[in-house]
């Protein structure tokens, strides 16, 4: 097949699908199909330097929004040359474009709305005022022309219905995931002591990714410094900001120096080997639709303590690779002090468990079947 994949942009550190998109697509080449990629990324992006798959940098949509004059007429003069188009996220261009161009060709359309029909973004008293007046003209049409609007979890589908009206979509499930780390574990995890040197003996606890309310960093910061638990070490790792929210979780960090440290974005091995270090990963968000660092951190056998917000929360309790609580300080103090108390044959066993749990769910070739199976039974209807 020929798959054409659409996004506002592939920066790794605006979070999101960009991962798993970039390793499901490499999936995809590796089987034979080809897999392109259009983009809102100013041409020449370090981050698509060395992209594994073709990538259609178009240059910076305006505004928020992402408008691009290039972007239908891109997509019209080639769209035809490619047997299945996803549209990955919603609210942007790129999903609305992605209609324009698509609703009446012959090349079939696939949306991903990757959480953004969560009613927990419906908190935002003006955004969502914006997104009422915009869905009927906008997004009610590109979901309800779509082939096939494709759900990371039951959980997620089941969200998407509750926050606007008119709804009307091809609603299918689908299984996602990333790939198992590609390195030495055990040398990754060296190179990370290396350089963080003051984490070496330590029993850690690790946050790993956007440093955004959403992921409730400053409720896992005070919930921390209120347990006073001097067994364990938090590690915060994720891209700074120049925000109110980043200096907030700065501040919150300096209660506490010698528990807590704040790092950068790690990525590579760096990253790789804090996620093999770690006691546990810990995800207290008010609202994730996935969780691609959930899905790493079980793959490096790294149990994980979530909240219920996370929607795959379910899954990981059921595999017994984590813990979930509520997304709140009380829910977050009792998670730690569930895994401070677990003895530590159960948690060696939950380490075992976390791998199991990757490689039955979230390995990305699983992934890729029920993507492919999906787009293939659609474009056979051409």
């Amino acid at each position: 097949m020929r798959i054409l994949r659409c996004v506002r942009s592939l920066d790794p550190e605006t979070g999101g699908p960009t991962e798993s998109i970039t390793q499901s697509s490499v999936a995809l080449t590796g089987r034979g199909h080809e897999v392109e990629l259009v983009c809102l990324d100013p041409p020449g992006s370090p981050w698509l330097a060395n992209f594994p798959v073709k990538v259609h940098p178009l240059g910076q949509g305006g505004g928020s929004y992402g408008y691009s004059r290039s972007y239908v007429p891109w997509l019209r003069d080639r769209g035809c040359d490619f047997d299945a188009a996803i549209l990955h996220g919603l609210w942007q261009y790129t999903s609305f474009g992605g209609w324009r161009a698509f609703h009446r060709a012959n090349t079939p359309y696939f949306v991903f709305p990757h959480g953004m029909l969560d009613p927990w973004f419906n908190t935002y008293p003006l955004k969502h005022l914006k997104k009422i007046f915009y869905w009927p003209w906008a997004e009610y049409r590109v979901l309800r022309d779509a082939a096939a609007v494709l759900f990371t979890s039951e959980q997620e589908r089941r969200l998407a219905r509750q926050s606007f009206a008119p709804y009307d979509c091809n609603e299918i499930v689908v299984n996602y995931g990333t790939a198992a780390p590609h390195v030495d574990l055990a040398a990754a995890r060296e190179e990370f002591f290396r350089e963080f040197p003051q984490l070496r003996n330590r029993r850690l606890l690790l946050f790993l990714g956007r440093l955004h309310e959403k992921k409730a960093v400053d409720v896992l910061l005070e919930a921390f410094t209120r347990l006073d638990d001097r067994t364990l070490h938090l590690v915060i790792a994720g891209p700074a900001r120049a925000n109110k929210y980043h200096t907030r979780l700065e501040a919150l960090t300096r209660r506490s120096p010698t528990a807590i440290t704040l790092t950068r974005m790690l990525r590579g091995n760096l990253k790789w080997g804090a996620l093999a270090a770690a006691d546990a990963f810990v995800l207290p968000s008010h609202q994730e639709n996935f969780g691609i660092a959930v899905a790493e951190a079980l793959a490096c056998g790294t149990p994980v303590l979530l909240s219920n917000q996370v929607n795959i929360w379910r899954e990981i309790v059921e595999d017994r690779a984590g813990f979930a609580d509520d997304d709140t300080h009380e829910g977050v103090m009792r998670l730690i002090r569930r895994w401070t108390n677990t003895p530590e044959t159960e948690r060696a066993q939950m380490r075992t468990a976390a791998r199991g749990c990757f490689d039955r769910r979230f390995e990305i070739n699983r992934a890729t079947d029920s993507l492919l199976s999906i787009l293939q039974r659609f474009a056979a209807k051409r």
